[in-house]
């Protein structure tokens, strides 16, 4: 960088240490067309942004080889998983006080660092309780990096190319987690379950030293006490939650002490925060946040679509590899398009932002949704892979043009002050709604399946048989422990798919549910200098 850039950086940006003199005030203007690098800085951030959510999904198709590699059983290696999401779901509203403390700069490539050394140490664990810790590290480094990232966007660009902005990020939030299981499972077919961690190297790397060339510090706000009670309160019942979500459905939900536990925990949590953030007068966090009408509105979407997305995408992988007897590898080429749909959408919707109510922007984009989850409920155990891919293209661009949109809106009037907090916020919002929705649809799908099972032996008598097609089959016969144990898997598989087009068709009802609720977002006016003032 030369002496005008460092120049230009130190006039717009607070670039001194913690405590540096007289910070800019948060809300000054920024001078845009001064930030240099912004297309550098940019691709940077969507390295590490890519990285971390390619994360979420990518180890997921490992387990299995990981499980032989460390002599554990499969409820132990559901600890790989549940580590790095509590990690995550714990510091990801820590991020923003960090960022407001120390500068986001400098935080965001602490994270870098810190998630890429995990994924290292990860590679090279050789016991269970190792990869646990490491994963742990792991999540607490990567928790940062997408809040972050989207606020790193807010303040390089100025208003009117928001839109724009928060279609590039959308594209590495939502397509890693599309092609994480694709990824997965090639690296580990070819080479072996360490590559998934392994692969994180070279992007951690990369990203690093292009965003410690080029990426200014970012205004500090007014340091603020660390609210230690809230936060404990704030992790204790995200922690009890995380942990009633995953290992509810192993457990019995709540014929089990330990969920019961949990659950009171959570609730004791998140009221003891809840009192201490409207009563202290330096809460963790502001509810100045909660005065935004469209702040608060998105967040109900975000939650909801966390629900969506994240519950499809769990849905489908033990859908195609059970049901339809699908390899790792097949699974993963039939949902990857899901992510180019993703793309298309984002790019469109980008150049829409300012020029067409974002409302109408949405309501498109949950149309589209819903349309693609009705395609859902027409899968059968003879179909094609196209049927999949097909629905799944759709569902990307309808899941693009609502989330660009929504992640726009979210921040279009919330003062830069609340950005940090607001950011991590947001992303918290949507892990917990993916929690959720992972964890609902597949208790539903465990009680469907017994019900329709039931339902369909019901029917199967010695006296029915001789009109049943399925016994006439030349594989069953009644007579033979054999037949009977045919039968029965027979019946399961189709009483299972029966299960998973019940919560596809649940999911599609949420989404008609929701639209309405697009009336909370106000218009909102942004400056577009080619065309004067819209209303988004």
């Amino acid at each position: 960088m030369g002496d005008e850039d460092k120049r230009i950086l130190a006039d717009e940006f607070d670039s001194g240490g913690v405590g540096a003199a007289n910070p800019a005030p948060e809300d000054d203007p920024i001078d845009y067309a001064s930030i240099p690098y912004r297309g550098i800085i940019t691709a940077a951030v969507m390295l590490a942004t890519i990285m971390q959510s390619l994360d979420t999904t990518i180890a997921n198709v490992a387990l299995p080889h990981m499980q032989g590699t460390l002599s554990a059983t499969r409820e132990e290696m559901g600890w790989v998983l549940t580590s790095y999401i509590v990690s995550a779901a714990i510091t990801i509203p820590l991020s923003g006080w960090l960022a407001n403390q120390f500068g986001r700069r400098r935080i965001f490539l602490t994270s870098i660092v810190l998630f890429t050394v995990a994924s290292a140490l990860c590679g090279i664990a050789a016991t269970l309780p190792q990869i646990v810790l490491f994963r742990f590290l792991q999540g607490i480094g990567g928790a940062a990096l997408v809040p972050l990232s989207q606020a790193v966007l807010f303040d390089i660009n100025p208003p009117e190319h928001y839109g724009r902005a928060m279609s590039i990020w959308g594209m590495g939030v939502t397509v890693g987690p599309i092609l994480g299981p694709a990824l997965g499972g090639w690296l580990t077919q070819h080479y072996t379950w360490r590559y998934v961690f392994y692969i994180n190297l070279p992007i951690g790397v990369l990203a690093f030293f292009l965003l410690l060339l080029t990426m200014p510090e970012s205004r500090r706000a007014k340091p603020r006490r660390f609210d230690f009670f809230g936060f404990a309160a704030l992790s204790l019942a995200i922690a009890a939650f995380q942990f009633l979500l995953d290992r509810g459905q192993l457990k019995d939900w709540f014929a089990s002490p330990e969920i019961i536990t949990e659950a009171v925990v959570a609730g004791l949590g998140i009221y003891l925060f809840l009192v201490h953030m409207f009563s202290s007068p330096e809460p963790f966090i502001r509810p100045e946040l909660f005065k935004d009408r469209n702040f608060v509105a998105s967040n109900v979407f975000i939650f909801l679509i966390g629900v969506v997305l994240f519950a499809t995408l769990a849905l489908l992988p033990p859908m195609l590899q059970d049901q339809l007897q699908y390899p790792v590898v097949l699974t993963g080429l039939v949902t990857a398009p899901r992510g180019f749909g993703t793309l298309i959408a984002m790019y469109l919707v980008g150049r829409l932002i300012g020029r067409i109510d974002v409302r109408l922007i949405m309501v498109f984009g949950l149309s589209v949704t819903v349309y693609s989850l009705w395609q859902m409920t027409q899968f059968s155990l003879i179909m094609g892979p196209w049927p999949v891919v097909w629905s799944g293209i759709t569902q990307g661009i309808g899941m693009g043009f609502v989330y660009v949109p929504l992640s726009t809106v979210a921040f279009t009037t919330l003062p830069q002050s609340l950005r940090n907090e607001g950011t991590a916020f947001f992303n918290l919002l949507r892990n917990v709604g993916s929690s959720i929705g992972i964890s609902v649809v597949m208790f539903l799908l465990t009680r469907n399946t017994d019900r329709v099972h039931a339902a369909l032996v019901q029917n199967i008598t010695p006296y029915t048989h001789q009109s049943d097609p399925a016994v006439l089959a030349s594989h069953i016969d009644l007579s033979s422990t054999r037949g009977l144990v045919a039968l029965n898997h027979l019946i399961t598989n189709q009483a299972t798919m029966i299960g998973y087009i019940d919560d596809f068709r649940l999911m599609m009802v949420m989404t008609l549910i929701t639209m309405p609720f697009l009336l909370l977002i106000r218009r909102t006016e942004v400056e577009l200098p080619e065309h004067g003032t819209v209303l988004e």
